[in-house]
C-alpha cells in the first residue's frame, strides 16, 4: 500500500505518482544523466527515522545561513516538512542526496522522523546531482561551485566542455570559475564571503603575486570599487608606464580654472587633458541647473552690450 505525501506537498506540487517522475525530469534527465528507473516503492516518499539519515561529506554546499535555518525550524514545527529528502541506502543508513538544510532544521525541530525517497544512484550520478540540486537552487557561493566542478573533473576526468554539458554551463564559465581557485586563499576565502565579486575576482587571475592579488582585493571589498574600476585599477598596476603616461598633469593656475568654475555654476567640473589641450565637462542634474547656467551665460554676453 503506498504512503501519501499529505495534502500539503500535493497541493503545492500536484499528485504524488508523478512527483518523482518530475524532479527526474527537472533535476537528473535535463543534465543528462540516467537515473535508476524507478520501482513503485521508490516513487513514494516514506517516514525514516531521522537518526538513520547521515549528511553526505562530500556536499558541495558547505556554508548554511544560520537565520534562514531558524526561520525553517519554525516553519516545519508549524507545517511539518513538505518537500523529501532524497536519500541512497549507505552501510545499513541512509545518506543525503538532496535536502540537507530540510534535514538539519528537521533535527533541530526535534522530528524523529522525516519523509525520503530512498533511491540507488551511482557515486558519480550522486556527485553530480549533489551540484546540480545546489546549483538550481542557487545555494552555492562561487567558491563551493568551483571547487564541486573542480572534483567532479578529478573523480571523472571530464574535460571542460564535458563538465560545463553535465552541470549545465558554458564552458566560459566553467573556465572562469574554476580560475577563482589559482587565486591566493584570502582572496578565495573574501570570495566565499561575499565580500568581492567573482567578477572582480577573474580581473585578479591575471596577477601571479600573492601579496599583490590581496593588496588589490582589498582594495574592492564590500563594493568600494565597480568592476570597471577595478579592472583600470589592475591594469594600471600590470602596466604603470602606460597609466603614467595617461595620466592628466595641470598646473595650479588651470586646477584653480576648474576650482572657479564649480564655484561659479555649483556643479561638479571636470577636465581631461593637459594645460594646452583637453576638454572641460560642467556636469547637470536637473533643469534647474540648465536655467542657472542659461542666466550666467546671458549675463556675460550682454554685459558689454
Amino acid at each position: 500500500m503506498k504512503k501519501g505525501l499529505g495534502k500539503g506537498l500535493g497541493a503545492l506540487l500536484g499528485e504524488n505518482d508523478d512527483f518523482l517522475e518530475k524532479f527526474e525530469e527537472r533535476e537528473i534527465q535535463k543534465q543528462g544523466i540516467a537515473a535508476t528507473p524507478l520501482s513503485e516503492q521508490e516513487a513514494v516518499a516514506s517516514e525514516l527515522p531521522i537518526d538513520t539519515i547521515m549528511r553526505n561529506e562530500r556536499q558541495p554546499r558547505k556554508a548554511f545561513d544560520e537565520a534562514a535555518l531558524d526561520e525553517l525550524v519554525n516553519s516545519i514545527r508549524l507545517h511539518g516538512v513538505i518537500t523529501p529528502l532524497i536519500v541512497v541506502p549507505k552501510d545499513g543508513k541512509y545518506m543525503i542526496i538532496a535536502g540537507e538544510r530540510r534535514w538539519r532544521a528537521s533535527r533541530r525541530a526535534g522530528l524523529r522522523t522525516i519523509p525520503a525517497i530512498v533511491r540507488h544512484y551511482t557515486p558519480q550520478q550522486i556527485a553530480e546531482i549533489s551540484l546540480i540540486e545546489n546549483l538550481q537552487r542557487e545555494d552555492l557561493n562561487p567558491i563551493e561551485t568551483a571547487q564541486a566542478v573542480k572534483q567532479l573533473m578529478d573523480d571523472h576526468g571530464y574535460t571542460h566542455e564535458e563538465v560545463a554539458h553535465r552541470i549545465g554551463k558554458s564552458r566560459s564559465a566553467v573556465t572562469n570559475m574554476l580560475g577563482l581557485l589559482t587565486l591566493h586563499q584570502k582572496v578565495i576565502d573574501l570570495i566565499a564571503q561575499k565580500r568581492i565579486s567573482p567578477a572582480h575576482a577573474k580581473i585578479l587571475t591575471s596577477i601571479d603575486n600573492s601579496e599583490s592579488q590581496i593588496d588589490l582585493a582589498m582594495k574592492s571589498v564590500d563594493g568600494k570599487m565597480s568592476v570597471r574600476k577595478f579592472e583600470e585599477l589592475v591594469r594600471a598596476f600590470k602596466n604603470p608606464e602606460a597609466a603614467n603616461k595617461n595620466k592628466f598633469v595641470f598646473n595650479q593656475e588651470f586646477q584653480e580654472l576648474i576650482q572657479n568654475m564649480q564655484r561659479v555654476f555649483a556643479t561638479k567640473v571636470s577636465a581631461f587633458g593637459n594645460n594646452t589641450k583637453g576638454r572641460i565637462f560642467i556636469d547637470y542634474y536637473s533643469r534647474d541647473d540648465l536655467d542657472r547656467f542659461v542666466e550666467l551665460i546671458d549675463a556675460l554676453k550682454y554685459k558689454d552690450m
